[in-house]
């Protein structure tokens, strides 16, 4: 995983002393949440109404999602096969969210909101054990 992806990203976000403090299992989980957070908020814009509120909201979420995509790690370590799985189905979420924002589609923006839960779930019910045997591997503080 790509820690500094995940870090410089979120630092764009405001949120620098949650940030610096936080393992990089937490600042994938802050992405997942962030991106959630922005998704339901262009849905709410949408139905009100307010295009460029929306389409802001659409903006942050893409590059949320695009932060997720850069700290994949597609070096060979690991399991290449998930990590280009998890990078497609990113790139597919991005595009989707692009497609709800273009044609004002809110079921596209349920659609993505459904794939981002089901991941964050998955990622959220990894064991405290492996995320601390995995960052002392790689020399991280958890």
């Amino acid at each position: 995983m790509n820690h500094n992806a995940a870090l410089d990203e979120y630092r764009r976000f405001g949120l620098t002393n949650r940030v610096e403090s936080a393992t990089p299992h937490r600042l994938i989980q802050m992405l997942m949440e962030g991106a959630l957070q922005k998704i339901a908020s262009a849905k709410q814009q949408m139905q009100n109404g307010d295009i460029p509120g929306k389409g802001q909201q659409i903006s942050w979420a893409i590059s949320m999602i695009d932060g997720l995509r850069a700290s994949l790690d597609k070096s060979g370590s690991g399991d290449h096969t998930i990590a280009q799985n998890l990078d497609d189905l990113y790139d597919y979420m991005i595009r989707r969210l692009f497609e709800a924002n273009l044609r004002n589609e809110s079921t596209y923006l349920d659609e993505v909101t459904g794939l981002l839960d089901q991941i964050k779930d998955a990622w959220d019910a990894i064991p405290e054990e492996i995320i601390q045997n995995h960052a002392k591997q790689h020399g991280v503080q958890g």
